[in-house]
């Protein structure tokens, strides 16, 4: 029960809704054991002694009993599924809420299906057992006891030989409940895979297809397959030896029942409608016990299911707010002392001893090969990790002294890979800034190039994209993704390759526009061409984590080291295409 003693936060505030609706099931369950009661006066007092003439009366009590039987049926269920679907509601929020506020280290190694997962098919298992698990498993005590309660005023001979086979029972259930449970986990498990897989190659469909790669996706896609069905079939397997013996146990309790009454019967020891009474309450306590197996199947489904949402609930948040935290303006002075950076433990090290002071309105340049820490940077600059040792600094204070929101809202960005969200043109540009103005939208629009182009589409800033930016060129979805960084008028201003997409003229175009936005602003532009970064204060030359090489672009081409080899390489390709364009 730990596992919902964890969770319990989330169902127990709407226990209400859970305690009134096992009011009406306790009037469900004495009416289903007054049933046979009827039945036992009915053949004693009425049939056997003749009095014919009370059958109607009887009968309209039946009826009466089934109205209110099935009034208080309605209310135990409607009220049940509730509490269920409440509680899940506050689960299910509490997860999405977690996921915004994990870092990236947590993503690092998260499956996008797994997580998907989760918040669907792992939450919907959980919600089913609160919904009709808990009551289940009180409605099948509540009927065992009443019954025996019943059975024990009738006759205490057939009582215990009735009770017999409950150990038995027991013992099944118990083994049952051991071998299913990790079986429902490897279920989860295996779905959660399969879904990744799903997600990746419905995502990856271009590259799936330019590479023919179809055939080795189904591959793919069947192994995963295979192994879910392979968990399903080996629970299906558990289920098919412990069910029918449970069953088996159920009807050799009924024989035995039925041959030692019939005993007790003929030698008038009880009377005959006792018997038939005795029959249905015995079905009354081994159905229940035998659906106790599947009681036990639902909850170990929602065990599983719930370890896996405490694992998402549980998981450690590296990146913590202090209660102290600062909401002051930022202007935008970055220094960085020191700074060394293991994304993961023993793993090689991102970065070593960075140092560099950026004051307000200063341009930095970062370059150097994929891998070498470009991206690191901008990343502890706004929290999303946290540096092994040295300080990161923002206007003189530490980065964890800022509120969050405080420093992200402050840094504007513009990543190698734009995202672009499934709606209106108008809506991603002002992502960042929800209040901002049309005029403001469509002034950051004009500034990244990207106004003409909207214009000319059909419904222009009210244009609906497709999932992530479906129907956009690269270089029009980095466009739009300038144009939200410019919109929220940050302190800092992160290109992280952000004009890798476009053209020689566009980029000439956009650089053009950003110095005007650069102006005062702290601005980190991170590429691979030499063109996107040569204006640049000081440019960073990074290798395999560290700064082997700073200086102006003049200086770094004077100095004969890895910013010249870089220059070589890039200009003499160029020549040689020019050369080949003149010679064609």
């Amino acid at each position: 029960m730990d596992t919902f003693r964890k969770l319990k936060q989330y169902y127990w505030p709407y226990k209400r809704y859970f305690f009134v609706s096992l009011f009406f099931l306790f009037f469900v369950t004495g009416i289903t054991v007054v049933y046979p009661i009827i039945l036992q006066l009915t053949i004693d007092e009425v049939v056997l002694k003749d009095k014919y003439a009370l059958i109607p009366y009887i009968a309209a009590a039946f009826i009466g009993l089934m109205v209110i039987k099935g009034i208080a049926t309605f209310f135990h269920q409607y009220l049940g599924d509730m509490f269920g679907i409440k509680s899940v509601y506050k689960v299910r929020n509490a997860l999405y809420e977690k996921l915004q506020v994990l870092s990236f280290k947590y993503y690092d190694n998260a499956k996008t299906g797994d997580i998907m997962s989760r918040l669907t098919s792992d939450v919907e298992g959980f919600r089913f057992f609160l919904s009709f698990g808990f009551s289940e498993l009180i409605r099948i005590l509540l009927l065992i006891g009443l019954s025996l309660s019943v059975m024990f005023y009738y006759s205490i001979p057939l009582a215990l030989v009735t009770m017999a086979a409950m150990p038995f029972l027991a013992v099944v259930v118990f083994k049952f409940d051991k071998r299913v449970h990790p079986a429902f986990r490897g279920i989860r498990k295996s779905f959660g895979r399969l879904n990744t897989r799903v997600q990746e190659n419905i995502s990856g469909m271009n590259t799936v297809k330019s590479l023919s790669r179809e055939d080795f996706e189904i591959g793919r896609f069947s192994t995963n397959n295979h192994d879910y069905r392979q968990n399903y079939i080996k629970t299906a397997n558990i289920w098919s030896k412990y069910f029918p013996l449970m069953e088996f146990i159920g009807n050799f309790c009924a024989v035995a029942l039925l041959a030692f009454g019939g005993y007790l019967v003929i030698n008038q020891e009880l009377e005959l409608g006792e018997l038939v009474a005795f029959f249905s309450l015995v079905w009354y306590i081994m159905g229940p016990l035998m659906n106790l197996g599947f009681v036990v199947n639902m909850f170990s489904q929602a065990k599983a299911s719930g370890e896996r949402l405490n694992e998402i609930l549980d998981a450690v948040e590296d990146i913590v707010e202090r209660e102290d935290a600062l909401d002051t303006p930022i202007k935008g002075h970055v220094t960085f002392k020191d700074v060394t950076l293991t994304y993961v433990q023993d793993d090689d090290t991102a970065l070593t001893n960075i140092n560099f002071d950026a004051p307000p309105g200063k341009v930095i340049g970062l370059i150097g090969a994929t891998g070498s820490g470009k991206t690191s940077i901008t990343q502890l600059l706004t929290r999303f990790y946290e540096p092994e040792s040295g300080e990161v600094l923002v206007d003189g204070r530490p980065v964890s002294q800022y509120k969050l929101k405080t420093l992200r809202k402050h840094i504007g960005f513009v990543l190698q890979e734009s995202f672009l969200f499934s709606t209106s043109i108008r809506e991603n540009i002002a992502y960042g800034s929800p209040d901002v103005t049309e005029e403001e939208i469509i002034d950051a629009a004009k500034r990244a190039q990207a106004h003409d182009f909207i214009m000319e589409m059909p419904k222009g800033y009210d244009t609906l994209l497709g999932e992530r930016g479906m129907g956009l060129s690269g270089g029009q979805k980095q466009r739009i993704a300038i144009a939200r960084a410019i919109c929220i008028n940050p302190s800092i201003l992160v290109l992280d390759d952000a004009t890798s997409a476009v053209d020689m003229e566009t980029e000439f175009k956009i650089q053009q526009a950003l110095k005007e936005v650069m102006k005062n602003r702290t601005t980190f532009i991170i590429a691979h061409r030499i063109s996107s970064l040569k204006h640049a204060d000081e440019i960073l030359v990074l290798d395999d984590g560290e700064v082997v090489e700073r200086g102006t672009h003049d200086f770094l081409l004077q100095n004969n080291g890895p910013y010249q080899r870089i220059y070589n390489i890039q200009y003499q390709d160029r020549e040689a295409i020019m050369n080949a364009a003149h010679l064609s």
